[in-house]
């Protein structure tokens, strides 16, 4: 199992999109989130990155979905490419394994 967490703000090209533009574009990456849910894949959230968060990721939007492997991961981050998303949005992400707070802490020490 994977956790997959994306955090993004919009690119100039998406504030150029008039709100009907927007609108279709999201609305055509609909079959491909509901055919991964299909497969396993669970969006755990989205959201908006609260402005008052201390230390803050400089994005303004946030998702954390769940993978069952790491090939449906990579899957998915194949169809955010070729779905243009980048071309959008300026984004991080961030994937890893479950673990528990033991198991984390006992890497950082071991570094």
């Amino acid at each position: 199992m994977k956790y997959y967490i994306e955090g993004w703000n919009a690119k100039q090209a998406w504030l150029d999109l008039d709100q009907e533009q927007r609108g279709a574009y999201m609305a055509q990456l609909g079959p491909s989130i509901q055919q991964m849910a299909e497969q396993g894949v669970e969006i755990i959230s989205w959201g908006l990155n609260d402005p008052d968060t201390e230390n803050r990721l400089p994005f303004d939007f946030f998702a954390i979905w769940k993978f069952p492997s790491d090939e449906m991961a990579k899957t998915f981050e194949g169809l955010v490419n070729a779905a243009g998303w980048y071309n959008y949005f300026e984004q991080q992400n961030i994937k890893g394994n479950p673990a528990s707070p033991q198991d984390v802490i006992a890497q950082i020490i071991a570094l």
